[in-house]
């Protein structure tokens, strides 16, 4: 049985190999070892370069040894190792879910699904084929609702420790430096992930406290998750703390909000409401709109935002 176990491991381990390995560029053993590493595969770096001889001699595989590190990738008529299965739907479907979910799946979980999201962008590429689907890409975007910023620089394995301790519900050691420049060294207890523009926050409770903080990806210097598991706190829910404005940097305090906006500036709140129970007066050039909203620093920057359009603001 050990004899059979470990021909299946070297199986495995040779299918995780060869899904990895790009045709047009090319890796190497040290960027193989680790992306299987994030995949739940622990080998060294010579069982790796072991196996990549035998692949080299067994499939259209070749090495480029004429500097280090040596590069790995399909020769260029090579048809390589398709995953079965994957029509042209589901080829655009992945592509898309690569593109929007990249930043909050679990690293490990994105490290695993990198050869079906490499074969569905080859599935698409391929001339004379998934001719509509390809296009479909040039089709949808995501676009943002205010000035576009490029996202800031986040350490690649501080955010794999992260999404890790949060995967398990591990308790977190971070070293945190905030906008004004403290540094706080601590164990954090990591309950959830959020997008917000081009900003990734994870949201934690500090050892020994009970409230939840949002804190920025890019402000980590650094993160380690730990063996040491938690019960997550069954009082939270990350979408009633967005709900509740925490992101908005609120304190979750619901308010009556009453303004007066001129028309040309206020007709989109008819179409997209601010609230369930919104009311609008209509004037000849404006309307008076009243809503119950979430108090927050996020409504203040938006009222501002509107300048001389927006007068007679009332918060109760």
């Amino acid at each position: 049985m050990p004899q059979a176990r470990d021909s299946m491991e070297t199986v495995h381990l040779t299918i995780e190999l060869l899904h990895r390995i790009p045709r047009q560029s090319k890796i190497t053993a040290t960027e193989l070892q680790r992306q299987l590493a994030a995949a739940g595969y622990e080998r060294d770096l010579r069982s790796i370069q072991r196996h990549l001889k035998q692949i080299t001699e067994h499939f259209d595989v070749e090495c480029d040894d004429r500097s280090k590190p040596y590069g790995y990738r399909w020769k260029e008529r090579a048809k390589g190792l398709s995953l079965p299965g994957m029509n042209q739907h589901e080829s655009l479907l992945l592509t898309l879910a690569e593109q929007q979910l990249h930043n909050l799946l679990p690293s490990r979980l994105i490290a695993s699904m990198d050869a079906y999201f490499r074969q569905a962008r080859s599935n698409l590429q391929q001339p004379g084929k998934a001719r509509l689907e390809r296009e479909w890409l040039k089709k949808v975007r995501v676009v943002s609702v205010s000035q576009p910023l490029l996202p800031p620089q986040i350490d690649s394995g501080v955010f794999t420790e992260i999404s890790q301790a949060l995967y398990h519900n591990l308790w977190l050691k971070v070293f945190y430096r905030n906008a004004s420049g403290k540094e706080i060294e601590a164990r954090v207890m990591p309950l959830g992930l959020a997008q917000q523009g081009v900003h990734l926050y994870l949201v934690c409770r500090f050892e020994g406290f009970d409230n939840e903080r949002s804190l920025a990806l890019h402000r980590f210097v650094s993160a380690q998750a730990g063996t040491l598991t938690f019960e997550r706190p069954k009082d939270f829910d990350l979408s009633r703390y967005d709900d509740e404005g925490r992101f908005g940097f609120g304190e979750g305090e619901r308010i009556r909000l009453s303004f007066c906006v001129k028309k040309h500036a206020g007709l989109h709140l008819l179409e997209a409401r601010l609230s369930e129970d919104q009311l609008v007066e209509e004037f000849d050039d404006y309307y008076r709109i009243e809503a119950t909203v979430v108090d927050s620093g996020v409504l203040s920057r938006w009222l501002k935002g509107f300048g001389g359009d927006v007068w007679d603001i009332d918060k109760s």
